[in-house]
């Protein structure tokens, strides 16, 4: 909070006023302003003038992630897009959860009444045993509550949060004070469309796009619809991507594993999917690619190789690039950028130049874009008056009694 001192000048009385008459004359903005402030009952629009933050499974560097409380935590930090991963329950009702297994990330194991459900799976080739969400009804599912993935972050808030359906996930878009788009992934359809079956010989697939339509997400990008309901499709699965294109013109984004690992359902290699011939055939029906970042820029021993020309070449397909994931902790960060984040999104942004992140801290990498982007021709003035009245309550906060 503010100092105040007492005596002549720039006294207890005079800073309050002077600061209090900026604020109205600057229309009530706040001191720190993210986007999620409201102008007169209106959302704010998308911002759409640099790299799209993307909140990776909500701000799950802070929160577990995919709940209620990490996107909604990452959009009181700046989020532009809320990213989630679409899974599906035994009884069809589709999920946000990343993992086709319940272990990691809940507190299954303490729920004994569930301990014979336990299976073992084919997923992606490899044979997988854990509680499968596809083997719980969403009642069950809800009974659940979910954990931290990594012990080093914080753990204070296992056990409180409970799975959300990809409706609430997008109702927590919808009712948020400004314009925040969806980022959902198409998860494991091939092990979905095996093991859950929907009425009519519907697909996963279908099911993904009935909601997004029952809520009004349409239109190709940067369309008028599209910036009222901003939506990046994505998956890992190029057939899901070519067969949801006849059902949506929506935007949608064509994710990139490591070098080793083909893709889910075409056994296609890394190289196939990022050679100039297939870049051509995927941008009819995506807007971009999401790789993992490591592949754009060799890593060795834990530096930085040369980077490589994907992010050129996709360009050059009028591709966008939104590379994950980008996180915090020093075991994430590569020595080249000395245990600082913000040097890390300052090489991704400015050297490589990606037009989106997929993080964990979305409020790192909010902070730092609103520290180094210049002002853009819509919003200079309010940016202006944002900033001076950031430095107005700098200069205040310097007076301690």
């Amino acid at each position: 909070m503010p100092s105040t001192c007492s005596g002549s000048g720039f006294g207890f009385g005079f800073a309050p006023i002077l600061f209090l008459s900026l604020v109205v004359a600057c229309a009530a903005r706040p001191l720190y302003p993210l986007p999620s402030k409201v102008s007169h009952g209106s959302r704010l629009p998308l911002q759409t003038s640099r790299p799209y933050n993307i909140a990776h499974r909500g701000s799950n560097g802070e929160i577990p992630e995919e709940t209620s409380a990490a996107y909604m935590r990452a959009i009181e930090e700046g989020a532009d897009f809320i990213e989630t991963d679409i899974l599906s329950s035994k009884d069809g009702v589709l999920i946000c959860f990343h993992d086709v297994t319940l272990d990691d990330t809940t507190d299954i194991a303490d729920h004994k009444e569930f301990a014979n459900r336990k299976r073992t799976y084919d997923v992606q080739g490899v044979n997988t045993t854990g509680f499968f969400t596809v083997d719980f009804t969403l009642k069950e599912l809800k009974l659940l509550r979910v954990k931290q993935r990594f012990s080093f972050r914080d753990q204070q808030y296992n056990g409180k949060f409970p799975i959300i359906t990809f409706e609430e996930f997008i109702a927590i878009a919808l009712d948020a004070p400004r314009i925040v788009g969806i980022y959902p992934e198409i998860k494991n359809p091939i092990f979905i469309n095996q093991h859950v079956k929907w009425p009519g010989g519907k697909l996963f697939e279908d099911k993904f796009v009935g909601i997004l339509k029952k809520y009004g997400y349409k239109g190709s990008y940067l369309s008028e619809p599209w910036l009222k309901q901003p939506l990046f499709i994505q998956s890992f699965a190029p057939t899901s991507l070519v067969f949801i294109s006849n059902l949506t013109d929506s935007p949608k984004i064509f994710l990139i594993d490591d070098i080793t690992i083909p893709t889910q359902d075409t056994s296609q290699s890394y190289w196939e999917i990022t050679s100039d011939a297939y870049l051509d055939y995927i941008k009819d029906y995506v807007v971009g690619i999401g790789p993992w970042k490591d592949t754009i820029v060799p890593v060795l021993d834990n530096y930085l190789q040369t980077p490589t020309d994907l992010v050129a070449r996709a360009h050059s397909h009028d591709l966008q690039v939104h590379p994950y994931t980008f996180r915090n902790e020093n075991q994430y960060l590569h020595f080249d950028f000395h245990q600082d984040p913000y040097e890390e999104y300052d090489y991704w942004i400015n050297k490589i130049g990606v037009d989106g992140l997929f993080t964990d801290f979305t409020g790192s990498l909010h902070n730092f874009q609103e520290w180094t982007t210049p002002l853009s021709k819509d919003d200079g003035d309010d940016n202006s008056a944002s900033k001076l009245l950031h430095k107005i309550e700098l200069l205040i906060s310097s007076y301690k009694n």
